[in-house]
């Protein structure tokens, strides 16, 4: 035996086995998640539009475009998102599907005027939003334009981080990233600005 493997050897008979420790598992509780999750993301200049269904949040987010007046939008590409026919239904607007559509994604979202993602998550504690990193979930499609507009449904409704990331018991992608309502800054008086590094309009719409 050579002197590597007989350090290779002696390093795997000195270890052992172990089980992971459980996910910590929070004991927090809300008697509406819905109800709390839009008080938190409120509170932190978000905005949430309530809708009893998925025909009824699509409402929502036509108004949106209209009230933007919106001429690009761009959209990731993940479920449910890809089941809707965005340009057949706002056919005024120029679309980019993440994942789908052919062309400069950097230099679409930089002159979009909305950028509509989905959620892995929404934690109720802060009103943040969970999104998964992946090909067809670009965060640029949620970071340059100056509206984020988030679908949402009910069933993405969690109490906390704890309790989110217990649920998905380490089954995690290589990054995520948490959304609490829009961008924001403040200089060393603490005067805050809003959308200076981002977004400066975060809306949520959270349907049944």
């Amino acid at each position: 035996m050579n002197t590597r493997n007989e350090i290779l050897t002696r390093l795997r008979a000195k270890t052992r086995e172990t089980d992971l420790p459980a996910p910590w598992q929070s004991r927090r509780h809300f008697a509406d998640l819905a109800e709390r999750f839009s008080e938190s993301l409120t509170a932190v200049h978000g905005e949430v539009l309530r809708a009893a269904s998925r025909e009824e949040a699509l409402q929502q987010v036509g108004n949106v475009i209209a009230e933007l007046g919106a001429q690009k939008v761009v959209v990731n590409g993940v479920r449910p998102l890809t089941d809707i026919p965005w340009r057949e239904k706002w056919p005024q607007a120029e679309w980019y599907q993440v994942g789908q559509t052919e062309g400069d994604l950097t230099a679409f979202c930089a002159a979009a005027d909305l950028g509509i993602s989905s959620a892995a998550a929404a934690l109720a504690e802060t009103g943040s939003i969970v999104i998964y990193s992946g090909p067809a979930q670009s965060r640029l499609a949620t970071l340059l334009p100056p509206v984020h507009l988030a679908l949402v449904p009910t069933s993405c409704l969690t109490a906390d981080l704890f309790t989110f990331t217990a649920s998905r018991r380490g089954e995690m992608p290589a990054n995520l990233v948490f959304v609490s309502g829009p961008s924001k800054t403040a200089d060393i008086e603490q005067t805050m600005a809003i959308g200076v590094h981002g977004p400066k309009r975060f809306i949520v719409v959270l349907y049944m």
